[in-house]
């Protein structure tokens, strides 16, 4: 998911025009560069600005940047963020996409299904003790080590606040240089004040839309509710009416996606040949069935709108993304760069000694890697495609299993608590269309199918003697897990409850689970623990030759970037900082 940035200037302000060109940078907060950018505006913000932007910046769980504005819970966001929920509220009789949504008064406010939002409190560096939990443990072991130790600091930072209030997830930094605890204050009652018509929102299209949207009306209003109150938020940004001017400095906080800039040249192939490249494949046919159904009628076309404007979205990142990486001369920087920093630890000799050649390791493991990786793609990373009905069954199944292992046994990612929030997640209500999961479901085991072929062995325990449209047709007709009360029920059940289940989603995770989980082991001991460790030296060297005065990829937490307000060019034209409308 990519998540657009919210202007955070000393006043919000919600303004048609094009973004400020930052300063290079996506700063943490907790690292914020101000002498620096002292140095170079005779400006830099203070601990106390840094605390109230922090405290006024939102992450939305639908994958999105926000901000509190004003003291009772109100939220601005994108117009695209809000999409999502007001796909949800719509039905056939009621369609807020088309016509719009605006609640006249708090009690017109409504309930946005498994929307939450959350605010960071507090970054803990937490970087010794998860290194600590690798040193001389062997590659194939890294993996599961670290993910042991990351679920024990994660419960630690949280262990005195209430599970229904708090959230710590570690996030790596620097591709594993760092590791910090961000703490979360959530709020899981997350309702729709206002949203423009799609028409409105969308107004200009593409590539205005996903790049600078300056026509359309992109703007979103949620409000965050605590015991059937909106939330008192004393720190808030507030509006203003003053338009910024070329030359202002501005700037702009938000949870940026994921980057992967320190990623090595031979890891950017992998991604640009394999993982971009299939993905992209596969993504275009979903487009290209889901525009098909959306001919049949006009509840089809409602219905299919909110996840055809999310494909479409994916498609353009990852466009970008490739054709990024297929310019020869955007590559010979990042060789350059590579180089430059190989040269450097190659001249020091200590340095050297330290982190011997990370790069040589990693292009080993890349070998692994391409020979596992469609196996990996289909049967674990992509499997249900965009069945909701698939992943709840495969979700059900999985935590079921994983919680009658030992922690220290289980995946990463299935500590106690983290199976607690999935839970919550597949306990959330939202409309849901058959038609379009059997689109999904079948479209993810035609091209296991295809990309495995049927001679795989986990292809015929997968399939059996059926065609991934008979057992798509057949699973989403039959199951059950549309129904609140029978996923609860599998719940509380257990693993006992799953092994008994005869509901034909459950049936079909259950005789895929046992493939998914091998390559995910797999991966992890003979990819994911090894890369990752050289990944630390390259970070280590990385320290050592430049210093610490860099910024991470980004992990869609929490950043600063600042600069100042300034037209752009495109296609050889100006196009000036702010648009009339």
């Amino acid at each position: 998911m990519h998540s657009k940035l919210l202007m955070a200037t000393a006043a919000a302000a919600l303004m048609f025009s094009s973004p400020a060109f930052a300063d290079e940078g996506m700063w943490t907060f907790d690292a914020f560069p101000a002498a620096k950018m002292k140095a170079t505006y005779g400006f830099a913000p203070d601990q106390a600005w840094l605390s109230r932007v922090q405290q006024s910046a939102v992450r939305l769980s639908s994958g999105c940047s926000a901000s509190f504005v004003s003291d009772t819970g109100l939220i601005l966001t994108n117009w695209h963020c809000v999409s999502s929920c007001v796909a949800d509220l719509s039905s056939a009789d009621k369609d807020y996409g088309k016509n719009g949504f605006l609640a006249a008064t708090l009690v017109d406010e409504k309930t946005c299904p498994g929307v939450e939002a959350e605010v960071l409190v507090s970054i803990i560096d937490a970087t010794a003790k998860v290194k600590a939990a690798t040193v001389g443990v062997e590659a194939s072991k890294v993996a599961q080590a670290r993910a042991v130790a990351i679920a024990q600091l994660e419960e630690e930072a949280c262990k005195d606040d209430s599970k229904e209030l708090f959230r710590c997830d570690m996030i790596s930094l620097f591709r594993g240089g760092q590791y910090k605890v961000y703490k979360y204050r959530t709020y899981k009652d997350v309702r729709l004040v206002f949203s423009p018509e799609n028409e409105m929102g969308f107004f200009g299209g593409d590539p205005d839309n996903f790049n600078f949207p300056r026509y359309n009306l992109d703007s979103g209003f949620l409000r965050a509710y605590e015991n059937g109150q909106p939330v008192k938020t004393p720190t808030h940004l507030t509006w203003t009416q003053e338009t910024p001017k070329d030359g202002d400095v501005v700037f702009v906080a938000g949870n940026p996606g994921s980057t992967e800039r320190l990623r090595t040249v031979n890891q950017l192939k992998f991604e640009r040949d394999y993982r971009l490249h299939t993905r992209q494949l596969v993504r275009a046919e979903l487009r290209g069935r889901l525009v098909e159904y959306r001919t049949k009628s006009a509840e089809a076309k409602r219905s299919a709108e909110e996840i055809l404007f999310g494909v479409e979205n994916s498609y353009k990142a990852q466009y970008g993304q490739q054709r990024a990486l297929m310019d020869p001369a955007f590559f010979a920087i990042k060789e350059r760069e590579e180089a430059d920093l190989k040269a450097k630890v190659r001249a020091d000799a200590k340095l050297k000694g330290q982190v011997g050649d990370p790069w040589a390791d990693i292009d080993r493991v890349l070998a692994k890697q391409q020979d596992m990786f469609w196996e990996h793609e289909f049967l674990e990373a992509r499997a249900g495609s965009v069945s909701g009905l698939y992943f709840t069954a495969r979700a059900l199944v999985r935590m079921a299993n994983e919680r009658a292992k030992p922690v220290a046994e289980r995946l990463p990612g299935y500590s106690d608590a983290a199976i607690a929030q999935m839970e919550q997640q597949i306990l959330t209500e939202a409309p849901i269309y058959k038609d379009l999961e059997v689109i999904g479901l079948e479209l993810w085991l035609s091209k296991a199918r295809e990309y495995l072929t049927a001679d795989h062995p986990a292809i015929k325990r997968l399939l059996g003697s059926e065609s991934p449209e008979g057992i798509a047709a057949r699973g989403i007709a039959g199951t059950k897990l549309d129904d609140k009360a029978v996923r609860e029920a599998l719940i509380k059940g257990g693993k006992a409850a799953i092994d008994a289940s005869t509901d034909p989603l459950i049936v079909l995770a259950r005789r895929a689970e046992a493939d998914a989980r091998a390559i995910n082991v797999k991966m992890n001991q003979e990819v994911n623990g090894p890369i990752s460790q050289a990944a630390e030296r390259i970070a280590a060297a990385r320290f050592a030759v430049y210093g610490s005065n860099v910024y991470p990829d980004a992990t869609f937490t929490l950043r600063l970037s600042y600069g100042v307000v300034d037209g752009w060019t495109y296609g050889g034209v100006k196009i000036p900082s702010t648009t009339n409308i």
